[in-house]
């Protein structure tokens, strides 16, 4: 890992209307490259009317010459493992490596569990279930005769010979989570964290914990990326910012502000209020930070995206 800041910012995905253009998505990312973001993100769900991430990430890559292009996150009990794993190599060949993939085994509740029902796929043992997928596409992007693969869940007597990926054994894989348990994975077997702690000391306190499990593992010394993702919202004071983000988050969680942010990073308010708070997790270790932009309005989220790439400069570490 080196000191330098990365900002990226999340595309809302979701179609709402007859009148949504997703194709405006493209021009919307390659907007955020000139302004001089670092990377793209789109999210994955089955839950809502949303453009299938890899599908657009691919659409994104020849549109892009910079950004990486990362899912944030994306949740690989959705597919087939071998399908994803050609669809994750071919994404990275498009990009020319500029992928980035940001992996999940869903959360308990409403946005969980009922991703698994859809796929016909058992809920318990998911993070088992996720790490040997994981194991699977790393065997397949190798550059190792493909052979076979026999695991708890996976069982594949005759692989075919892979797509392969633009880097050799494959785009970063990150994972989200912060249980003690996704710590220790994430130190053992993944190249980020991803998470969205509500407190500075609680991802300081994380990414101990990940750097320990990766030198227990033997990994290098920055072996792994530390991330965070962040829901803005800059307005002319703090009050007002709170205002407008609670409609965003109670049509997208049903919850209040007021409860979703004892679970998830939530910062409103001024330029100066976002980047503070932003500076906290920089100084608590974070080095790519992951921006939503905690409105559905279109040109609301332009005017946002033109207002946090104003903070970029300014999100520096402390001498």
């Amino acid at each position: 890992m080196t000191d330098d800041i990365r900002i990226g910012v999340l595309l809302d995905t979701t179609v709402r209307g007859s009148d949504d253009d997703p194709r405006e998505l493209i021009a919307f990312a390659v907007r955020a490259e000139r302004l001089g973001f670092d990377s793209v993100w789109v999210n994955d769900t089955l839950l809502s009317p949303q453009i299938e991430p890899l599908t657009l990430l691919a659409a994104l890559a020849p549109a892009t010459e910079r950004v990486t292009l990362g899912t944030a996150v994306l949740m690989p009990v959705l597919r087939r493992p071998l399908t994803a794993a050609r669809a994750l190599a071919s994404v990275d060949l498009l990009s020319g490596g500029r992928l980035i993939a940001g992996l999940g085994a869903g959360f308990p509740g409403r946005f969980g569990r009922p991703l698994y029902d859809l796929s016909e796929v058992p809920w318990e043992r998911r993070f088992a279930r996720l790490d040997e997928t994981v194991a699977l596409w790393r065997h397949l992007w190798s550059g190792e005769p493909s052979g076979s693969f026999h695991g708890e869940f996976l069982h594949l007597d005759a692989l075919p010979e892979p797509t392969r990926t633009y880097r050799p054994g494959g785009p970063p894989l990150w994972l989200g989570g912060a249980s003690p348990t996704a710590l220790a994975r994430t130190g053992r077997d993944y190249d980020g964290w991803l998470p969205y702690p509500p407190e500075p000391a609680e991802y300081e306190n994380g990414l101990v914990q990940i750097r320990s499990a990766s030198s227990a593992a033997g990994r290098a010394p920055g072996a792994v990326t530390p991330a965070l993702y962040v829901t803005v919202l800059i307005a002319k004071d703090a009050e007002r910012g709170r205002a407008e983000l609670a409609p965003y988050i109670k049509g997208t969680y049903g919850l209040s502000l007021e409860e979703l942010s004892k679970i998830q990073l939530l910062l409103a308010g001024t330029p100066e209020d976002v980047t503070s708070g932003l500076r906290d997790y920089l100084a608590a270790g974070a080095r790519h930070i992951v921006c939503r932009i905690g409105t559905t309005d279109p040109g609301k989220r332009i005017d946002q995206l033109e207002h946090i790439a104003e903070l970029i400069p300014g999100l520096t570490l402390s001498p």
